[in-house]
């Protein structure tokens, strides 16, 4: 494990050099991430002038399960989102070549070589938005409670890194992932409702049970702003093993039928 976290510090030292070489194209970014930020809560805002609950979510609950998402699709881009999707395009040009000549865990050295500086600088503003809410909702959470929150919000990053290294694996059988980008950002949007506003029994499998998008923020934002919900929190937990598990499965399937810049 030390080995990997060497390897993993290495690669952020470069990234964030290299960030700093281009110094106008990191402020930029982080002006973009935190302009769509602003603009998530200000919706919120104004759809609250108009109602005080959708879902048996008060304005400020709301924001809490926003920032939730917010946090984790932050963590998520920011340690994995750049690798991931160089990912596929090395896989179509066989520059994939490089990460089998190393000396490491191919999955892990393909999806970890990059950070991006400007997603984790804005993970703070999300935390921020997290904590305002929180003292709205006049919550006083215990240590334990926070333990849990981390725990799980780190379920959520996992189970986000799953399901796109599942999706741009499948660029070992159809050569080119595109399109995938745009799916997952349409995927994340159900991530920012309520779990009670998904009434039907088709868009609770789907999207709280199989595809567990909304689950991922509406548990540990539940927690701190109505309470811990065992039953959820487990699948939660179980649910990241089983699409990690998935990822590692497909991911290394589809390396078998990698044919190499060479071929």
């Amino acid at each position: 494990m030390s080995k990997y976290l060497t390897i993993w510090a290495a690669c952020a030292r470069y990234s964030i050099t290299r960030t700093l070489m281009f110094r106008g194209d990191f402020f930029i970014w982080s002006l973009v991430e935190l302009f769509w930020m602003t603009v998530n809560i200000l919706t919120i805002s104004v759809i609250y002038e108009h109602t005080n609950s959708i879902a048996g979510w008060t304005k400020y609950q709301m924001i809490l399960l926003v920032g939730t998402s917010m946090l984790i699709q932050r963590f998520l881009m920011g340690f994995f989102w750049s690798s991931i999707f160089e990912m596929g395009r090395n896989i179509r040009s066989g520059n994939f070549d490089f990460y089998l000549a190393q000396p490491g865990n191919v999955m892990f050295m393909a999806t970890t070589r990059k950070i991006d500086p400007d997603s984790l600088l804005n993970s703070i503003v999300a935390a921020g938005v997290v904590i305002y809410a929180a003292r709205q909702l006049n919550l006083d959470p215990s240590f334990g409670q926070i333990v849990l929150y981390a725990l799980m919000v780190l379920c959520g990053v996992v189970i986000h890194y799953s399901i796109l290294v599942i999706s741009i694996s499948l660029a070992f059988w159809l050569t080119s992932a595109q399109g995938i980008e745009g799916i997952y950002f349409t995927l994340t949007e159900f991530s920012r409702l309520p779990r009670a506003a998904f009434t039907g029994i088709a868009t609770q499998t789907l999207f709280v049970w199989l595809l567990p998008v909304v689950i991922v923020t509406n548990v540990p934002a539940r927690l701190l702003a109505q309470g811990f919900d065992f039953r959820l929190a487990a699948w939660l937990f179980a649910s990241a093993l089983v699409w990690f598990g998935a990822a590692v499965f497909v991911f290394h399937r589809g390396l078998r039928r990698y044919a190499s810049a060479s071929s």
